[in-house]
């Protein structure tokens, strides 16, 4: 058989492509077929001439190099390989162009459509022109998506599986609560106001810390917004998840007591400065809500500002 070397050459050089190594791929392809063969014989090899295209068989025997014959089918049989061998080649080049394009989109936002996959444990998601997934580790054990569900997703990791692209999706990322409000906050978008950190238990509850660049701004109003709009859309995009809004401050003791919202303190003192230990006292009557229900609240406090929190009531004996 031939093989039209101008348009494989043309082939090559629009897909970014070495013709020579190509035309290796092509020689190994046919090799490892034509050795499935029954009739194959032992220590042959194909080679594609470059100037006339010809695909033919060989045999090193006594230091000389002969042509063998191979079976009737073997044209047919390469000409199936050459095929194959073009199509992947070409589909390794596109998959190869996919992860470069979607690796500069680590950390962003998208929106797809929940697709029905065989793997109940992933949930794929159509984003365009791939298919993300969402692993279980990054799924919210309460939420539960049927196909056709529109979804948010923050892009995590690109790579190239052994089935092509894979885009790595998450829902319990925390930034994904950054991204969520810069939809419906412009003046995150504009800079005016900034989320300094995000402490969050996906599905449960979650705490942001926000400053304004600007005076007269009220971050917390911002992110809130008028009747609780924004931050309800936020909420209701993670089904029910709560988030509390605090005051960012450089202040440790100001940022800790801002941390323990919903509850009051009274009063906080930093207790070791180098491993960031700070005493907290509150109304007795707001213990729990500070420590909140199995120790959450005083928790996500810890984990927002950095600090281990100490919490004691006012009563004394």
């Amino acid at each position: 058989m031939t093989v039209d070397i101008p348009s494989l050459s043309i082939l090559a050089q629009a897909n970014g492509l070495s013709l020579d190594e190509l035309i290796k791929n092509i020689e190994i392809a046919i090799n490892e077929r034509y050795s499935e063969l029954q009739e194959a014989e032992p220590d042959v090899y194909s080679r594609l001439d470059r100037e006339s295209g010809v695909v033919s068989l060989h045999k090193s025997v006594d230091g000389a190099e002969i042509v063998v014959e191979g079976p009737p089918e073997f044209p047919r049989i390469a000409t199936g390989v050459i095929r194959k061998t073009l199509k992947g080649k070409l589909r390794e080049v596109k998959d190869a162009e996919i992860v470069q394009e979607f690796s500069t989109t680590i950390g962003d936002l998208v929106s797809g459509v929940v697709q029905q996959g065989r793997d109940s444990k992933v949930i794929l998601v159509n984003i365009g022109p791939v298919e993300g997934k969402i692993p279980l580790q990054e799924q919210v054990p309460t939420e539960k998506f049927v196909h056709g569900d529109r979804i948010k997703a923050l892009i995590v990791d690109v790579r190239q599986g052994n089935k092509g692209p894979e885009i790595v999706l998450s829902r319990t990322h925390p930034n994904l609560i950054k991204k969520l409000f810069a939809l419906e906050v412009p003046e995150l978008v504009t800079g005016v106001v900034e989320i300094m950190g995000v402490a969050r238990e996906a599905g449960a509850r979650s705490k942001i810390a926000v400053r304004a660049h600007r005076a007269g701004v009220n971050p917390k109003g911002s992110c809130i917004g008028p009747m609780g709009a924004r931050v309800q859309a936020v909420m209701n995009e993670l089904h029910g998840e709560k988030i509390d809004i605090v005051d960012w401050s450089e202040e440790p003791t100001t940022f800790i007591a801002s941390a323990l919202a919903p509850s009051r303190v009274i009063s906080c003192e930093v207790v070791d400065p180098e491993r960031k230990q700070a005493k907290v006292v509150v109304p007795d009557f707001q213990l729990s809500l500070a420590i909140g229900k199995d120790g959450q609240n005083a928790r996500l406090a810890a984990r927002l500002t950095g600090w281990r929190i100490d919490i004691h009531s006012d009563e004394v004996g």
